[in-house]
């Protein structure tokens, strides 16, 4: 069985990037020409997913609006003949993906918010990806842990190394290396101090997840900041199955972040192939 289905917890309420997100979700924030939640959408797509289920809050209207059909527009790109800009229009949600809205009640963690997706998972595998992580590679990340997830039929968790300082951002995992890349995960642990982290593997926000997780999650007592945590299912998952960490290949930003942010702008702006040779040349001219 292949990955079809993705969660996408989108109900936070950005407050760090106030004033900015006092009105728009901050998944709606864009980087270079398109949202946030839109890079997090495409990748999913690249990967053989076809059933995205957004798990939103008050105010997150923006993001089903986005998703939907906007008739107006296509009207009037259709009678002005701007053909390429209503063919981008149309890329945004292609006819055979599904887009499928769950409101979370309350904000009481990353592991509840994948909770209130299992009615719609049922008994298949899954991803979660959290769109304030921008992710690239080549291939898409998401399509490398699938990929991953063919070969051993468990759960992928995307991981990266991060500097000794930084592990009480991140859920560190450790256990057994069985490929370059690739770690047969003995423990995890949430935002460890750096004298308690187990390694530097730090879990990123890309998850392919069994439906066994959602019993765990179900029957975990709140954990850091009180909030229900995907970290802790997936800890007790690890009694009953097996489960990996991959480090992918890629590069993540942490669009959670103003600098994460605008390191994602700055670096997709100079890789833009309309955008990137003139604003190469601007900020030469910055650096003068």
């Amino acid at each position: 069985m292949s990955v079809h289905k993705a969660i996408f917890p989108v109900a936070g309420l950005g407050t760090r990037f106030l004033p900015a997100t006092k009105a728009q979700p901050k998944e709606m924030l864009p980087v270079v020409d398109k949202p946030l939640i839109q890079y997090a959408v495409e990748e999913a797509y690249a990967a053989g997913v076809r059933e995205m289920i957004f798990v939103t809050g008050r105010h997150k209207r923006p993001i089903e609006d986005h998703f939907d059909m906007t008739f107006e527009l296509e009207v009037a790109l259709e009678q002005a003949g701007k053909r390429e800009l209503l063919e981008v229009v149309h890329s945004v949600k292609p006819d055979d993906m599904e887009c499928i809205y769950v409101r979370q009640p309350q904000a009481l963690g990353l592991g509840h918010a994948v909770l209130c997706g299992q009615r719609l998972i049922g008994s298949e595998p899954f991803a979660v990806l959290l769109a304030d992580d921008l992710m690239v590679g080549e291939p898409p990340v998401l399509a490398q842990m699938v990929e991953q997830y063919a070969e051993w039929r468990a759960s992928i968790l995307a991981v990266q190394e991060v500097p000794p300082e930084h592990t009480r951002r991140y859920g560190i995992v450790d256990g057994r290396m069985v490929g370059e890349r690739l770690m047969d995960v003995g423990r995890i642990v949430e935002k460890p101090a750096p004298e308690a982290a187990p390694s530097r593997w730090g879990v990123a926000g890309r998850y392919i997840l069994t439906p066994g997780v959602f019993h765990e999650i179900a029957h975990q007592p709140r954990g850091v900041g009180g909030e229900i945590q995907l970290t802790d299912g997936i800890a007790a998952l690890l009694r009953r199955e097996k489960v990996f960490a991959y480090r992918y290949q890629g590069r993540r930003y942490d669009c959670g972040s103003k600098e994460g942010f605008l390191e994602a702008n700055v670096e997709l702006a100079l890789a833009h192939p309309e955008l990137g040779a003139a604003f190469r040349g601007f900020l030469k001219s910055l650096a003068l």
